[in-house]
């Protein structure tokens, strides 16, 4: 998950335009954008994101017989951190207390939206775990924007987690403590986002979320550990891990802020309300996962409701802003 799976638009004050991810921090200084990129244009950056995360979920579920969940978490986590202290360079001095407050709490909701979200991949396919971490984004638009439109989307949502509980029959199919876990790790995505805003109107650029990375790093260092032994040692454990941290961190979060400078939030948020369809295809292609009708549908319904709430809130504001 996302920077993991992501940190998506500067600084979101306002939750409900990030239904479908957490946001970065403030946006770097403009730099040019790579000519390579470029031809890309936003909207295949932000889809070239998304699969990346995704892919990189996949990938990690892959690792995790041989380094177990929390020392995949661990290296994902210490690779992007190390990656992002070496870009950012943040400066340690001059922050108040309040300010290293923050960014802890910040760097802590991470590692528990991280390690929850590999706890529940490793029990159920990556597709239906993406649909139930996103319910927490999409609760938090919901309550924000306190229009009676959006209980509409969130009803669609329920119909969607009806569908993935075997319609009211018990989770026949996906196990509950993957379940619990998908639904825990949606609430520390929705926390994930609020932190994130408070830690961007706190430190300049990027700094707070290479910090906020360390943090959680050195939070779950000895629990990989304490799970894996030795083997997160292992030359092969090492590249592996160090792939996932790029494909699920380092590269999504760059191609997201390219195409954040040439297109509107809420475009970049809707097309980010995909992210459960496109983990169902890399849990297809990498690891075998298939879809039942009724789970396709559910993840369909889910992604309505992030879609019709990121519009919703869109409107809304182009009505204040006529007005």
């Amino acid at each position: 998950m996302t920077l993991p799976s992501a940190d998506r638009t500067p600084a979101v004050a306002d939750p409900a335009a990030a239904v479908a991810g957490p946001a970065p921090l403030s946006e770097p200084a403009a730099a040019p954008t790579p000519r390579g990129l470029r031809a890309l244009g936003p909207v295949g950056l932000v889809l070239a994101g998304g699969i990346s995360v995704q892919f990189g979920g996949a990938l990690a579920v892959s690792l995790m017989p041989r380094a177990g969940a929390l020392g995949v978490v661990t290296l994902r986590l210490a690779v992007a951190a190390l990656v992002l202290m070496v870009i950012c360079r943040p400066r340690l001095r001059g922050h108040s207390r309040a300010d290293w407050g923050t960014v802890v709490v910040f760097g802590v909701t991470m590692a528990a939206m991280n390690g929850l979200f590999y706890q529940s991949v490793a029990r159920i396919p990556l597709g239906p775990a993406v649909t139930l971490e996103v319910l927490g984004p999409l609760i938090l638009s919901v309550v924000a924007s306190r229009r009676a439109v959006n209980l509409v989307w969130a009803g669609l949502a329920l119909g969607g987690v009806f569908l993935l509980a075997g319609g009211g029959g018990g989770f026949s199919s996906l196990d509950p403590a993957g379940v619990a876990f998908a639904l825990s790790a949606g609430a520390m995505w929705a926390a994930y986002i609020v932190f994130s805003a408070r830690t961007g109107r706190r430190f300049p650029q990027a700094d707070g979320l290479a910090l906020a990375m360390v943090v959680a790093a050195v939070l779950f260092l000895p629990l990989g550990l304490i799970e894996s032994g030795g083997k997160l040692l292992n030359p092969t454990t090492l590249a592996l891990g160090s792939a996932v941290a790029v494909l699920s961190s380092v590269l999504p979060y760059t191609l997201e802020l390219l195409a954040l400078r040439r297109m509107p939030a809420s475009t970049f948020a809707v097309l980010m309300s995909l992210e459960p369809a496109v983990a169902a295809v890399a849990g297809f292609l990498v690891l075998n996962q298939t879809l039942s009708v009724t789970e396709g549908l559910a993840i369909t319904l889910v992604i309505a409701a992030s879609m019709g709430a990121v519009r919703t809130q869109v409107g809304r504001g182009r009505a204040k802003n006529v007005s």
